[in-house]
């Protein structure tokens, strides 16, 4: 069974690899919504997992990413979608080796689905 749980974290950036005059290559912002998605049997509760638990492990990365500019953080200097999904997961996946999908969304009309290398 699968079980999500979802974030959401304000953040600015701009990608420096897009064509001269492409408009995200300007300084904007998202409100981007995160959904960490674990998979596993039910146990004697009757959980996957407690929800707190994902919680505790996406704490450290919203921390570090909220109402930041992106481009600044290690690892994010080529801030898109797909980059900051990848770099969510590596962060997650040792706290949660139950990691199996990370939906993120830039705009209430795009994002990215992530599911590990």
């Amino acid at each position: 069974m699968e079980i999500y749980k979802e974030f959401s974290l304000e953040a600015a950036h701009r990608l420096p690899r897009v064509p001269e005059g492409h408009k995200c290559g300007r300084l904007h912002g998202h409100s981007f919504k995160v959904a960490v998605h674990v998979k596993g049997p039910l146990d004697d509760r009757g959980w996957v997992m407690d929800y707190a638990r994902i919680a505790a492990a996406f704490e450290p990365l919203h921390e570090e990413l909220d109402h930041n500019y992106l481009n600044d953080v290690p690892g994010l200097e080529n801030p898109t979608t797909e980059e900051l999904a990848r770099w969510i997961w590596r962060r997650l996946q040792p706290a949660l080796p139950e990691l199996s999908r990370l939906v993120l969304n830039e705009t209430c009309t795009s994002g990215c689905i992530y599911t590990g290398d």
